[in-house]
């Protein structure tokens, strides 16, 4: 019988993770797919559900796991585009489709309020389907559902403020999110900056094109020095994952009018922003903040396009073995990586 993990409940943390049997399901629903799950990532959303933290809805119990690919094994009536055989990835949202978010849209998500990837054989609905690029292994192709569709998301999911090139583009940190967020904006022509606590981990990120380099333990006032980067313009982005304690230097490095997309909390250094600071940088400047949580299936495609088109390669930190979820989890946990943290499942 195929293996899969559970969340029990909310105060075990990472103990808790252990591999059962399951049943495998045989008789599938119209528009259903059965998958034989390859490979999957690590997210800092599914550390925060193991230990109870995370501030969404989410089930107890839950398979955990947002990000997967699979081989198609079964597929039921009705379902179109895909057949056995097939190498396919799940989007992040369940019934976030298409158009733009809605309250529906950005409930149902993988290993929160649905099963998600951390098992060797799941039932998906076809809709949230997309096919995994083809230049792609599978161990590369399981980091894009949240972390690299949420990068797409932040530079070009607003018709209005999409990243342009010759733009300037701040990035805070070597994390997924971050990492992706470079190689799309290299590929873009723009400009990219990165600000991260390692010189090691720095030299990465200019091996993938950074064209600014900035070690914010050394520089805590890091804004100063990354306006001196562009020469005092300024940044038309900013890729925003600190939270309350960057989201004051953030504004500050940013160009009048510019875009901050706000997705992340995991900053644990610096002093927390003055509100009433933040709002009048707000203001004075004209700044645009959008909240981004992941993305809707056509993104999921159209970020696909792109990858495979400019021949793009997420970076693999390091691949850990199924049975070794707790060990993955506890690395995920250190950040110590560059990139994403992997699963390999078969």
């Amino acid at each position: 019988m195929p293996l899969q993990y559970v969340i029990r409940d909310k105060k075990s943390g990472f103990e808790q993770l252990k591999a059962e049997e399951v049943e495998q399901i045989e008789a599938l629903k119209p528009n259903e797919v059965r998958v034989k799950l390859k490979a999957a990532s690590l997210n800092y959303r599914d550390l925060t559900i193991a230990k109870g933290e995370y501030p969404q809805a989410y089930n107890i119990p839950v398979v955990p796991g947002s990000d997967g690919v699979g081989i198609i094994e079964k597929v039921g009536d009705d379902v179109e585009g895909f057949k056995p055989g097939d190498t396919v990835i799940g989007n992040f949202f369940t019934d976030y489709i298409d158009g733009g978010p809605t309250k529906h849209g950005l409930y149902g998500a993988l290993g929160g309020t649905h099963d998600g990837t951390f098992r060797q054989v799941g039932v998906f609905p076809a809709r949230i389907l997309v096919h995994a690029p083809k230049n792609l292994s599978y161990e590369e192709a399981s980091t894009l559902p949240c972390a690299a569709v949420t990068a797409w998301n932040a530079l070009f999911g607003s018709k209005e403020h999409q990243l342009k090139p010759g733009q300037n583009v701040l990035i805070q940190g070597t994390g997924g999110v971050s990492i992706f967020a470079l190689q799309f904006a290299v590929a873009a022509g723009a400009r990219a900056t990165v600000i991260s606590s390692s010189d090691e981990k720095l030299q990465i990120a200019k091996k993938l094109g950074a064209r600014y380099l900035v070690n914010y333990k050394k520089n805590p006032d890091w804004a100063k020095p990354t306006l001196e980067a562009t020469n005092g313009v300024g940044y038309h982005h900013v890729v925003e994952v600190g939270g309350e304690k960057t989201m004051g230097q953030s504004l500050e490095a940013a160009i009048v009018g510019g875009v901050i997309s706000s997705i992340g909390f995991v900053a644990k250094q610096g002093g927390s922003s003055d509100l009433t600071s933040v709002i009048v940088q707000l203001l004075n400047k004209n700044i645009h903040i959008r909240g981004i949580y992941v993305g809707p299936v056509n993104m999921f495609a159209d970020m696909i396009a792109c990858i495979e088109e400019n021949d793009i390669h997420p970076v693999v930190d390091k691949v850990f073995p199924f049975d070794q979820l707790k060990e993955a989890y506890n690395y995920q946990q250190s950040q110590q990586h560059v990139g994403k943290v992997v699963l390999n499942i078969y």
